[in-house]
């Protein structure tokens, strides 16, 4: 199971977004590069990289970042407002290893299937992120009407393989992921699941790797808080290149 470290970016400042309220912003640091460079020191195998700038449709240079930390050999998993082929072009142009899909595998699924097409599955990660059991959107400002486990089926049998569930809930809030929920997301769909929301302790981590059927974690408030060292969680994972 990978550790992935979450450099969510905004203004061109790394942040995290309680409940993805753009309201409720903490600003960790001004030099994302840097971020990112601490946490490759302490032996992250993949960097998650969140565009929030471009989920909430704001003009943005994170381009030019996302190129940096690619640059330093580490593979990079981003996401954030990529809705039509040509924002999911630039992105893997600009060093993006894995790019993530949201608001447009609800609104245009076979954009998705075209996405496949080009680049390969493993390329392609679909974000199932949830409110209230039901698929968030536009940077989780809106909700559709279709289940994680819906959209999850629907995307698996198109052939994709990777997905990324928040439960939007917990994000930023350090009160714990949703570990049922992930687990049965994984074994409802079929896909790889990458966890993420809310996770801020060693055992959580424990409990998702011993599932056998999540693909990885996204920690971000727990690392930058110094509530779990990643050193640690990659341990709790099982090592630097399980999964």
């Amino acid at each position: 199971m990978i550790i992935y470290p979450a450099i969510d970016l905004r203004g061109g400042r790394v942040v995290r977004l309680k409940e993805g309220d753009p309201q409720r912003q903490t600003v960790f640091s001004d030099d994302p590069l840097a971020t990112a460079k601490e946490w490759l020191a302490q032996g992250a195998a993949w960097i998650h990289m969140v565009n929030l700038d471009g989920a909430f449709a704001s003009a943005n240079d994170n381009g030019r970042i996302l190129s940096a930390v690619a640059a330093l050999g580490v593979p990079v998993q981003f996401g954030g407002g990529l809705r039509s082929l040509d924002d999911m072009a630039r992105a893997i142009e600009q060093g993006a290893s894995r790019i993530v899909l949201g608001t447009v595998a609800v609104q245009n699924p076979e954009v998705v299937v075209q996405a496949l097409e080009r680049w390969g599955a493993e390329r392609i990660c679909v974000g199932l992120d949830a409110r209230d059991g039901r698929i968030a959107t536009h940077g989780w400002q809106q909700t559709a009407d279709v289940t994680p486990a819906a959209l999850g089926r629907q995307m698996a049998e198109r052939g994709v393989i990777h997905a990324l569930y928040t439960d939007v809930s917990r994000d930023g809030g350090l009160q714990g992921a949703n570990i049922a929920g992930t687990i049965a997301l994984a074994r409802e769909t079929g896909l790889r699941v990458i966890a993420s929301g809310g996770v801020h302790h060693l055992s959580e981590i424990e409990q998702l790797a011993a599932s056998g059927v999540v693909g990885g974690v996204v920690i971000g408030m727990a690392l930058y808080e110094g509530r779990i060292r990643l050193e640690e969680a990659i341990r709790a994972a099982g090592g630097r290149d399980a999964g």
